[in-house]
């Protein structure tokens, strides 16, 4: 949903520099003319303060006079000054640190570009000299550095601004921080990310008319604004189009105070604090198209919300977005909301019967109820004829699956997981599903019965039918669904062996479960195509002989509770690895645990329990720094516990029972007393402040 805005706004500021850049002719300059020479040598003075071991700035050289013709550096092509400086990190790199004072003598600057470098300090005065200045970007890269300003006179110099973003500013000393943005003459885009902002006293603003400029404001992740802000900045501006407070903690009612705002278009307050209700205000709005308050403490009926955005906002209003709120009651009637296209009211507390309330929603894309409290039946959705995503997982739905969902030809995404949904799902309930990606069916009390040889008019990316009855045959038309990246057909009742064509897994998988069958079958080594690190669950099943080496090119491994047999050589055949969890337990494997752990650098859970293993725990295995939990019981080890195990700080679970080793438990914290191995005793917990639970019987 912020994705459109963003599409916009970036439209919006590409339109602006084209239209600075053809105001200005760069790129089209009259050959005779150069660079203005006092600007040339500010420009050499400021890489000389650079260590550019990587010649990032190789073009800005003595050698060439024109410096117009420097990467990044823009010029007028009737005057020669300097009118853009595009400093981002493909000019520039970490030793960019600081806003240099000589940008105040470019005074023909229009364009001022220097996002994501680390720059802290003092934001300088001299910025203000730049009364040309357009664009001005100073915002960090995920806000590395820490920018200060004691005041912002600077900006109120700069009279011609149209955008300005800034990120990761403190603007405590700046009290007057919101005067100079009502005041401003011809600033029209804001962004101010994660800054810090000091308690703005309302009297201040009295002799201050509010901006006619400001057109979109966004301030997200500024932790310091104070409940006492908010209404202020509802009346920043009589021509704000795009507000954006999200990710800010605000924790207060909505203020009812959105009457001086007429042109507002979209609204985000995602991730707040918010209480309470959506004001009747808001409803007055007769250009909104957005609103977005998900993820707050909203708590009020929902039929009070749509009551109270029943004024001319229903009219306009396109994307409605209330989820991961406390809003409750029933589902109200969404009919006269004719222009809505998304509706996410996702992980509320709405309950009784879902019912269609939305009349022949033609222009409907999106519908989002997962995670409430609905019952009853699916209703008959097919006259919402443009729904493409529709989401009604996490309830408490009943009934047959129905067959009307197959006239829902639009549908890419269909979510009805974790219900209480029964009966059979035939072809005729999807057959007419041609633009299905996803499908989320896990977790109800369904069963397929499809043909053998019938092929599906969709192709899908995402395949969850966990605990659907998919068996005893293990089904065919997966055969056809070559391109997914996720699959888990866990808990299907399958007992069969798998199919050879099974294997020709796609380059794209990330998740591939098959766990809690009675799948059979040999795992060929197959070669290690995958563009991602995947998943891969095959647990409690009845797989065979050893185990491939692509398979340690996973994020997940679970192979426990089958009958793979064979060595651990596989482990030893990366370089490096990402694998962070392992499970190779209950399983006929055999040979000695390999040494070559300190390629494992993620592992935090290893399990190789009840297999016909010998020999010694390797020393290596110190070298797990992030390791949690290592199961070793009943694998017939001896020898002594390696001392290096005292480096795995991280370590909470270790279990060696059943075994013959011998020696001292490592002392993983000054406070443990190192404890002789007893294989009679029962389980000792040590007394520290990252205390390890041993099993050693």
């Amino acid at each position: 949903m912020k994705g459109l805005r963003g599409v916009q706004l970036h439209l919006w500021i590409t339109l602006l520099f084209a239209l600075t850049a053809a105001s200005f002719g760069i790129g089209i300059r009259n050959q005779s003319l150069r660079c203005i020479a006092a600007e040339r040598r500010a420009l050499l003075d400021f890489k000389k303060g650079l260590d550019d071991q990587d010649n990032l700035l190789s073009s800005w050289t003595s050698k060439e006079e024109d410096c117009c013709k420097w990467g990044g550096v823009g010029c007028d092509n009737t005057t020669g000054h300097v009118v853009m400086l595009d400093l981002r990190p493909r000019f520039i790199f970490d030793d960019f640190e600081k806003i240099p004072e000589f940008i105040g003598s470019l005074t023909e600057l229009t364009y001022l570009n220097l996002s994501s470098n680390p720059i802290s300090g003092i934001i300088p005065y001299q910025l203000g000299n730049l009364s040309k200045l357009l664009y001005l970007d100073l915002s960090g890269y995920e806000f590395l550095g820490s920018t200060i300003t004691d005041n912002l006179d600077w900006l109120s110099r700069l009279s011609s601004l149209k955008l300005l973003k800034i990120s990761g500013t403190n603007f405590t000393k700046a009290t007057n921080w919101l005067q100079v943005i009502r005041s401003h003459p011809s600033l029209s885009v804001l962004h101010l990310d994660g800054c810090d902002f000091a308690e703005v006293d309302p009297s201040t603003l009295s002799r201050f008319n509010s901006s006619n400029s400001l057109a979109v404001l966004q301030l997200n992740l500024c932790f310091s604004l104070r409940p006492s802000t908010f209404p202020l900045l509802l009346n920043i501006s009589s021509n704000l189009v795009d507000l954006d407070l999200s990710f800010n903690n605000l924790s207060s009612p909505i203020p009812d105070s959105f009457e001086n705002m007429p042109a507002l278009e979209h609204i985000s307050f995602y991730q707040n604090r918010l209480e309470g209700g959506i004001p009747k205000s808001l409803g007055s709005l007769c250009n909104l198209k957005e609103l977005d308050l998900g993820f707050n403490k909203l708590s009020e009926p929902l039929t009070v919300t749509v009551e109270n955005l029943s004024g001319c906002a229903k009219d306009s209003l396109e994307i409605l977005a209330l989820g991961i709120n406390r809003l409750n009651g029933s589902l109200p009637s969404f009919v006269p909301f004719s222009s809505l296209r998304e509706l996410v009211l996702e992980y509320n507390r709405l309950s009784g019967h879902f019912k269609d309330n939305f009349g022949n929603f033609s222009k409907l894309t999106v519908l989002n109820l997962e995670g409430n409290r609905f019952s009853g039946p699916l209703p008959d959705l097919s006259r919402l004829s443009s729904l493409r995503k529709l989401f009604l997982g996490r309830n408490q739905l009943e009934g047959s699956f129905p067959v009307s969902i197959g006239k829902m030809s639009q549908l890419v995404v269909l979510d009805v997981s974790s219900n209480s949904l029964n009966g059979v799902i035939s072809e005729t309930h999807l057959f007419n599903l041609s633009n299905l990606r996803v499908l989320f069916i896990s977790f109800n009390s369904l069963s397929f019965n499809l043909s053998s040889d019938w092929i599906p008019p969709f192709q899908l990316d995402y395949i969850e039918m966990s605990s659907c009855e998919l068996g005893p045959q293990f089904p065919g038309w997966i055969r056809r669904k070559t391109n997914f990246s996720h699959q888990d057909i866990s808990h299907s009742k399958i007992s069969d062996a798998i199919p050879y064509w099974f294997w020709n897994l796609p380059s794209g998988l990330l998740f591939l479960n098959l766990s809690f069958n009675n799948i059979s079958g040999n795992f060929p080594n197959l070669p290690s195509k995958f563009d991602h690190i995947p998943l891969i669950d095959l647990s409690s099943n009845q797989f065979y002989g050893p185990i491939p080496q692509f398979v340690s090119n996973s994020t997940v491994l679970d192979l426990s509770n089958n009958l793979f047999c064979g060595p651990l050589s596989f482990l030893c055949t990366k370089k490096d690895s990402l694998l962070e969890y392992i499970d190779l337990s209950n399983n006929l494997l055999s040979g000695s645990i390999p040494d070559c752990w300190m390629k494992y650098w993620w592992l935090t859970v290893i399990n190789l329990e009840n297999n016909n293993l010998s020999g010694i725990i390797p020393s290596s295995m110190g070298s797990l720094g992030l390791l949690m939990s290592l199961r070793l019981r009943n694998t017939s080890l001896y020898g002594e516990l390696p001392q290096s195990l005292k480096h795995c700080t991280e370590l909470k679970l270790l279990d060696l029972g059943e075994n013959k080793l011998t020696g001292i438990i490592p002392p993983w914290n000054h406070s443990i007393v190192p404890q002789q191995f007893d294989r009679h005793g029962s389980p000792w917990k040590f007394a520290s402040n990252n205390p390890v639970i041993v099993f050693l019987c």
